[in-house]
């Protein structure tokens, strides 16, 4: 897959298949939701394995009850489909 940066137009095409994510300042965005920080930290050390798996790693805080998924494509600058295949997989064990 090319890993080229997507238009804003073509994000927002995008987004519509994906619920509750959002596009900010070049950065695919969603907050996770938990009943503690064991099911949050659960939750992050799966997001690490599709991270290995994609080798495209995203920047993710978490805390009690809470994780936040931030992915962008920094080698070009932006949101690419590559950031979108990868927020799938998040999106899907969750």
């Amino acid at each position: 897959m090319e890993r080229k940066k997507l238009s804003p137009d073509e994000i927002l095409y995008n987004l519509a298949e994906m619920e509750d994510w959002r596009a900010e300042s070049d950065i695919l965005r969603k907050r996770f939701e938990f009943k503690n920080f064991a099911e949050a930290l659960d939750f992050i050390n799966k997001v690490g394995a599709i991270a290995e798996k994609h080798d495209h790693h995203p920047d993710i805080t978490f805390g009690w009850g809470y994780a936040e998924i931030n992915l962008t494509t920094h080698d070009r600058g932006g949101i690419t489909a590559f950031d979108f295949v990868v927020a799938k997989e998040v999106s899907a064990i969750s």
